[in-house]
């Protein structure tokens, strides 16, 4: 294997953990993200106070989360942007498993500490430990206040324009050790369920992954199998 294909199969399976990571906290728990509120005066539930307030309760009710997804990945090794579809599915506090259904079958799964990434028509099962990911997660987008996340991310927040209905999120990391792996995110919430829409990552190399999603249920029961990875 050259040296190429190595590092970049590398940082597959570094942006790998950091979508499934990144994603199983924000999908159950964007809604304890919020953002400053614009400077003009706004209505008391579009304020930062009245997000973060809201959210706060609601996330407290969230237990499980399943969705269909649309992923678009860009990259300097991309001739064109590469469009992935499959569904995600959570469970709280630290299941989430992404199932791509094309172009190709692909299963990133993250129970706990572990992070899973399994191709079937390949016969590839790769296991990575994640603690130390996971426990950056949590720390900067799960048990932060909004005056932590203030303090680790400038924030900005406003009712979008390009999906009706939804608060764009804008929040660019403050600390060295989260642009190490993530250089922005954006957060697309519903206005009225404050669940997550929309997300786009960019990464210190410049590559981009927008995840949009569909069909979102709430509290729906997990057949546990749903996060069980078959032998290859």
């Amino acid at each position: 294997m050259s040296y190429q294909t190595a590092a970049a199969r590398l940082r597959r399976m570094i942006q790998a953990a950091a979508i499934a990571c990144i994603a199983g906290a924000v999908c159950a728990s964007a809604v304890g993200v919020a953002a400053k509120p614009p400077q003009q005066t706004v209505a008391a539930d579009d304020s930062f106070d009245g997000i973060y307030r809201r959210g706060s309760q609601m996330n407290a009710n969230l237990k499980t989360l399943t969705a269909r997804f649309t992923e678009t990945t860009t990259s300097s090794l991309l001739t064109r942007p590469l469009v992935a579809h499959g569904t995600v599915a959570v469970q709280r506090p630290s299941r989430v498993v992404l199932k791509y259904e094309e172009p190709e079958e692909r299963i990133v799964l993250i129970d706990g500490d572990h992070l899973t990434v399994s191709w079937p028509g390949r016969r590839i099962k790769q296991v990575t430990n994640v603690a130390s990911a996971q426990r950056r997660v949590q720390k900067y987008f799960v048990d932060s206040t909004s005056a932590e996340l203030r303090s680790n991310f400038e924030i900005d927040g406003q009712k979008a324009n390009d999906r009706p209905g939804t608060y764009c999120l804008t929040m660019v990391p403050k600390r060295k050790q989260i642009r190490e792996g993530l250089t922005r995110l954006e957060l697309w919430l519903d206005q009225t369920s404050l669940l997550l829409s929309a997300m786009r990552m960019t990464f210190p190399n410049g590559d981009t992954k927008l995840m949009v999603l569909s069909d979102v249920i709430s509290n729906a029961p997990l057949d546990p199998a749903i996060f069980r990875i078959e032998a290859p």
